[in-house]
């Protein structure tokens, strides 16, 4: 959500401006691990300087020499040393044989775990006796994670005024998130899919005058071959218990994974609430039998149109998972498709109107999954955070002026973001932290590459920067792909939003 709002005379609509990706650093811009580069190297100097320099001096040189490259070379827009954990964890990964994925066909998982490779191997399916919802536990991060289902009418198609109050609703769901402490992730997964052309059969079968004429049969012919070459689009809301911080509640509860259940239907009501008050019908919380679709659906698109026109197919979510999984570089191969994630690294900085996203949502003839990850924040841990951020901005800026530095316009965009952002939390606002992850399938790698083009062009002209995620692929597509409100472990890939309570 915006940092700043402007009004435009003669518009209903509210344009808005995001903050700017926060790229602090500890002393004078610099990381943790570009101070202690550059710490090993001014110290491998000082040695040589002190020992007598001469010799000792080329002696030294390629340590001192590789840590100023390390600290000061960027490449794709991080600095070398930044680079260091994500290629070490890839190559532990490459030898230890992490990157190859095969189901064992012969020996099936336990009853309740779900067949996902990599870390999501641990997930476990709890089904909910009252609601009849698929809970999901990951026990290593204690949380309790459930998926529902919204449909809503075409956006860009609204007038200005029912878009501005579309807008403000959508804020006040946002705010009864940040509200409750409990929660740990909202993610909102919006995705194309290969339409089955059940919905022309069922059209047909109902309204149509199947006579075996030859015009019956002709347009009988059509919906049968036209149905499954269209695209729709689905629309799901996934909400993240955080079982650490409402332990007291679950004890209260009674206990344990049921426990934990009822106080995440507590949450699961405010959530449909504020839904339904924001004009977005939930269609009710997925099952194991729909959550299998949508998984099978990711990882094997060539099967989705077919999962969806034979109703009972594939409904089993111990069996929903990929058959073959190879991880590469810069791109992840499943069963049917390759895929590849790309990261939102720069929301637009000039004012835009709310339907900003429309040139990549509405791109057509790509399948891709658009992800927002939203992680609130306490009110007590966002005014630290706040405080510790104008900290270091102020003691920055006291030291680029004590050496001679020249203050930047970023840096100061930057702290005035900050600023807002104090304001914001002190009105009463709630404050988030916000991933944004698409992930683009094809069936070749060509036209995977293609299609990364087309998004990529597309972002650009709804003002947004994208980046794709080297060495973290698997990662990246369970959190852009997979309505389970996984997360990418990068502090870089997050941003700090405000929105109104």
């Amino acid at each position: 959500m915006p940092a700043a709002e402007q009004k435009t005379p003669g518009s209903e609509l509210t344009p808005m401006k995001f903050s700017r990706l926060t790229r602090r650093g500890v002393l004078l811009g610099l990381s943790v691990s570009q101070l202690v580069t550059l710490g090993i190297g001014g110290l491998a100097l000082l040695a040589a300087f002190y020992g007598g320099a001469g010799m000792l001096l080329a002696y030294t040189a390629p340590v001192w020499v590789l840590a100023v490259v390390l600290t000061g070379v960027p490449v794709a827009g991080r600095p070398m040393v930044e680079w260091l954990p994500v290629a070490c964890w890839w190559l532990w990964r490459s030898t230890g044989g992490q990157l190859l994925y095969r189901r064992r066909i012969v020996k099936p998982r336990p009853a309740g775990n779900l067949a996902l490779p990599g870390d999501m191997a641990r997930l476990r399916e709890h089904l909910d006796p009252e609601t009849g919802a698929c809970m999901i536990h990951d026990p290593r991060q204690a949380t309790l994670t459930v998926v529902t289902e919204v449909t809503h009418p075409a956006f860009i198609l609204l007038d200005p005024g029912e878009q501005e109050r579309r807008v403000t609703s959508w804020g006040r769901v946002l705010a009864t998130v940040c509200r409750s402490g409990r929660i740990a992730t909202l993610q909102v997964l919006e995705r194309t899919l290969p339409d089955s052309g059940s919905g022309l059969a069922e059209w047909w079968a109902e309204h149509g005058t199947d006579d075996g004429s030859w015009a019956a049969t002709t347009y009988r012919e059509l919906i049968e071959r036209a149905g499954p070459a269209g695209e729709r689009h689905a629309t799901t809301v996934s909400l993240s218990l955080d079982m650490k911080v409402a332990a007291r509640q679950i004890r209260t509860a009674g206990g344990g994974i049921r426990g934990a259940a009822a106080v995440l239907r507590q949450e699961m009501a405010t959530l449909v609430a504020a839904l339904r008050s924001a004009d977005l019908t939930p269609s009710g919380w997925l099952g194991p039998g729909q959550v299998a679709v949508i998984l099978r659906s990711a990882y094997d698109p060539a099967v989705a149109a077919t999962l969806e026109r034979h109703g009972r197919l594939g409904q089993e979510l111990a069996a929903a998972g990929p058959v073959a999984v190879t991880e590469t570089w810069g791109n992840l191969r499943t069963d049917s498709a390759w895929h590849t994630v790309l990261w939102v690294s720069e929301w637009p900085r000039s004012l835009v109107y709310p339907g900003f996203l429309a040139p990549v949502l509405l791109s057509t003839g790509i399948q891709r999954s658009v992800s927002l990850i939203y992680t609130p924040m306490r009110s007590d841990q966002a005014a630290r955070d706040i405080r510790k951020k104008k900290v270091e901005h102020i003691s920055d800026a006291a030291q680029r002026a004590r050496i001679g530095q020249i203050e930047d316009a970023a840096q100061t965009a930057e702290y005035q973001d900050v600023l807002q952002q104090e304001a914001d939390l002190t009105a009463g606002h709630g404050v988030l932290r916000v991933s944004g992850l698409i992930s683009v399938s094809a069936p070749s790698i060509d036209e995977l590459e293609a299609a990364v083009a087309a998004i990529e062009q597309a972002a650009i002209q709804a003002s947004c920067e994208t980046r794709r995620l080297v060495g973290q692929q698997a990662v990246a597509f369970t959190a852009a792909a997979l309505p389970l409100c996984r997360t990418v472990c990068n502090g870089a890939l997050t941003w700090q939003a405000s929105h109104p309570r």
